[in-house]
C-alpha cells in the first residue's frame, strides 16, 4: 500500500504534477466531451500541433511560452476563420493547410537553433515533473473559467454538437458558437501542453471522454466519467513513471488510452452477451 501513496506524500515534485493532472484531466474532460460529440478530433490535434511554432518563437525571443503557445493558437484559429470566409475551402481544408503550415514553421524553427534542442523534448512530451506553484494557479484558473463558460453556454453547445441546422433554427449563432467551442479548445491545449506537452494533449483531450461516452449518454455524466477516467490516468501514469523510470507526461497518456481499450472491449463483450440474451 505504501507503494501506491508514499510516492507521492515524500516527492514534492510528483505532488504538484498529481495536482497538475488532476486540473489538467478535468478541463481536458470537459472540452473533450464537445470535441468527441462535434467530431472536430482533427481540430484538436490541429490546435495541439499548431502551439509548437509559438513555443519556439517564444523560446528562442526568451518570451513565456504560454504566452507563444497562446500566439500559435490563436493565429491557427485566425487563419482557419480567414480561409473558410474567403474561399470555398471546407473547414477540414482550411484546418489542414494551416496544420502543415505551423507544423512545418516549427520544425524549421527548432532546426534553425541549437538552443533548442535541449527543450524539443519538455516542448513536444511536456514537464510534468517541472510543474510550479503558479503553473498550478494558472491551471485552476483556466478550469474555473472553462467550466464557467461552459456552464454558461451549455445549451447552444449541446444542440450544435448533435444539429448545427437545428442550432440555427432555434436562434443560436451557429458560427459564434462554433469559434467558441474552438477557443475553448485552443485555450485548454495551451494551458494544458506545459505539463503533457504538444503532442500528447490530444491523448488528454480524446481518450477520457472518447472512453465515458462509450458508456454513458448524457453531456453531464461524460464529463463526469471523463474527469474519473483522467485522474485514474494521471495516478498510474505517474506512479508508473516513479516505479519504471519512465517519461511522465507519456505514462499518463498511456494509461488514458489503455483505460479507453479496456472500456471498449468491455462494452463491445456487454453488448454481444446483450444481443445473445
Amino acid at each position: 500500500m505504501s507503494n501506491l501513496i508514499d510516492p507521492f506524500v515524500r516527492n514534492e515534485f510528483l505532488l504538484r504534477s498529481l495536482i497538475a493532472g488532476i486540473l489538467v484531466s478535468i478541463a481536458c474532460a470537459i472540452v473533450g466531451t464537445y470535441v468527441v460529440l462535434r467530431g472536430m478530433a482533427f481540430v484538436g490535434d490541429a490546435l495541439a500541433h499548431g502551439v509548437l511554432p509559438g513555443v519556439a518563437g517564444a523560446v528562442l525571443l526568451g518570451a513565456p511560452v504560454l504566452v507563444g503557445a497562446a500566439v500559435g493558437a490563436g493565429v491557427m484559429i485566425a487563419g482557419v476563420t480567414f480561409i473558410t470566409a474567403r474561399s470555398r475551402l471546407s473547414n477540414d481544408s482550411a484546418i489542414g493547410l494551416l496544420f502543415i503550415g505551423l507544423l512545418a514553421l516549427g520544425v524549421v524553427l527548432v532546426s534553425s537553433s541549437d538552443s533548442l534542442t535541449g527543450d524539443l523534448e519538455a516542448i513536444l512530451f511536456g514537464e510534468f515533473l517541472g510543474v510550479s506553484t503558479s503553473d498550478l494557479v494558472i491551471q485552476a484558473v483556466a478550469l474555473v473559467v472553462v467550466g464557467a463558460v461552459c456552464a454558461f453556454a451549455a445549451r447552444p453547445l449541446l444542440v450544435l454538437c448533435f444539429d448545427a441546422d437545428m442550432a440555427d433554427a432555434m436562434g443560436y449563432r451557429v458560427r459564434r458558437y462554433h469559434r467558441l467551442l474552438l477557443v475553448l479548445v485552443a485555450g485548454t491545449v495551451v494551458v494544458s501542453f506545459q505539463a503533457v506537452g504538444s503532442l500528447l494533449v490530444f491523448g488528454m483531450l480524446l481518450a477520457p471522454a472518447g472512453a465515458a461516452a462509450l458508456v454513458t449518454r448524457r453531456v453531464g455524466s461524460m464529463m463526469v466519467v471523463g474527469s474519473v477516467i483522467g485522474v485514474l490516468s494521471t495516478y498510474l501514469g505517474l506512479l508508473a513513471s516513479y516505479h519504471f523510470d519512465w517519461a511522465a507526461g507519456a505514462s499518463v497518456v498511456l494509461c488514458a488510452v489503455a483505460i479507453f481499450f479496456l472500456v471498449l472491449i468491455s462494452t463491445s463483450f456487454r453488448r454481444r452477451g446483450a444481443s445473445r440474451a
